[in-house]
């Protein structure tokens, strides 16, 4: 059976398991942003980011001949990455600040097109975008981990709790601080 664009992540990795290099690619191309994205966010440096993206990837790579489906396929890439932040954590044990810039000053997000929207607009969707992203650096880790595994990872509470190893009671706890912690400073800023 061949694989398409609309085939599943799970198909895609069953794929690449049995020998499929295209299959991980396309895994790849649909993952890669906001896998990266997590990883800078969680560990606020851009060359600790780049390193465990990398090294997630290679990860997966040699986790595929034993991969069975058991969740969604974001779970499984999402909780490879979340012990290599633990790994980290556990070897660095310190904190550096969120930069809105990578190392070369390019944006990290893509930004929507400037063309499209009248300056101030563009100005206070900046200084928007710039205070969430404060935000989100000052949120617990716990906390702040489970809102990006939501928004960059698209995850459910459930596979967020399989993820990072928690009760599902847990994960919606700390999405729930988080978000209302997101949403008081959004409100308090204005």
């Amino acid at each position: 059976m061949a694989w398409n664009a609309e085939s599943s992540d799970e198909e895609l990795m069953l794929h690449y398991r049995d020998g499929d290099a295209g299959a991980f690619e396309a895994l790849y191309a649909r993952h890669k942003g906001g896998l990266y994205r997590y990883l800078l966010r969680q560990c606020r440096n851009a060359a600790a980011a780049e390193e465990l993206f990398q090294d997630v990837w290679m990860n997966l790579i040699r986790a595929r001949a034993g991969y069975t489906v058991q969740a969604r396929f974001t779970t499984f890439l999402y909780r490879v990455a979340h012990n290599r932040l633990v790994d980290h954590y556990r070897k660095s044990k310190q904190a550096t600040v969120v930069s809105l810039e990578d190392e070369d000053g390019e944006a990290i997000a893509d930004p929507p097109d400037e063309r499209e929207r009248p300056q101030d607009e563009t100005l206070d969707a900046k200084r928007q975008a710039g205070r969430l992203m404060e935000l989100i650096s000052e949120l617990p880790e716990t906390q702040r981990e489970a809102f990006l595994l939501q928004q960059e990872g698209g995850m459910s509470v459930e596979e967020i709790a399989q993820a990072t190893g928690v009760s599902r009671e847990t994960a919606k706890s700390r999405l729930r601080y988080a978000m209302s912690k997101l949403r008081r400073g959004m409100l308090e800023w204005r």
